[in-house]
């Protein structure tokens, strides 16, 4: 009886997290309000500070203790220049483009690009990694810079899905071609650590566009990577 109440409640609880994550619809550009950045970075980093001050009071924490009393503060600082620093446009890399004087003709990949995010439903980490390729249309873009973008992109509340969009777009006009791809395989831990807790599942995406619809070069690309190609 006891295990059977246990299910019933763990059911009731996995179909309300499917509810509150629904992804259908949406949009592409990360939800912002107009006045996102009318504070300044130190504004916003005192205001975050008292907020979560409130929030461990609120715990019952006792914040005079050594260990606690620098919380507020760390986590402020944490969420303005860290894991939310991509929120900023101004944060966006630069990605200098140059001519393809080797005229190579084939797609390019970065694969296993370390991928560090946060989920926007529950504020827990998105750990994965993400793989980027594209054909290049005349132009190629320095290595390191696919992975600032997806480090920029990475950095703010996201849904995984978006992200990839995100980073599929920006290369697409970076490059001046649709000829870009790329596929994330991450860990939730809004999944993996709360909810179900199911620490060996992970979530792939995918986004493929100009070339890489065709079923060969899709195949191809998903070769490099050692993936399913059953998209």
């Amino acid at each position: 009886m006891k295990d059977a109440m246990k299910f019933d409640r763990l059911l009731k609880e996995t179909l309300e997290d499917i509810h509150e994550e629904d992804h259908v619809g949406g949009n592409m550009d990360t939800p912002l309000r107009s006045d996102a950045f009318a504070l300044s970075d130190s504004e916003k980093i005192e205001s975050i500070e008292k907020d979560v001050a409130r929030i461990l009071e609120t715990l019952g924490m006792d914040l005079t203790d050594d260990s606690l009393r620098g919380t507020p503060k760390r986590v402020a600082k944490m969420f303005i220049n860290e894991i939310f620093g991509g929120l900023h446009p101004d944060k966006k890399p630069s990605a200098s483009t140059f001519d393809n004087k080797y005229k190579y003709g084939e797609m390019l990949v970065e694969k296993n690009i370390t991928l560090y995010s946060t989920c926007e439903h529950h504020l827990l980490p998105i750990v994965g990694k993400a793989h980027v390729a594209y054909i290049s249309n005349g132009t190629v873009v320095g290595l390191s810079k696919m992975n600032r973008l997806v480090d920029y992109f990475a950095k703010r509340p996201q849904v995984q899905e978006r992200l990839t969009l995100q980073v599929v777009n920006a290369l697409q006009e970076v490059l001046n071609t649709q000829d870009v791809a790329c596929v994330i395989d991450a860990k939730h831990l809004c999944v993996n650590a709360r909810g179900i807790r199911d620490i060996d599942s992970s979530t792939v995406t995918a986004e493929f566009g100009g070339a890489f619809k065709n079923p060969d070069v899709k195949k191809e690309f998903l070769g490099y990577l050692k993936l399913d190609t059953s998209f």
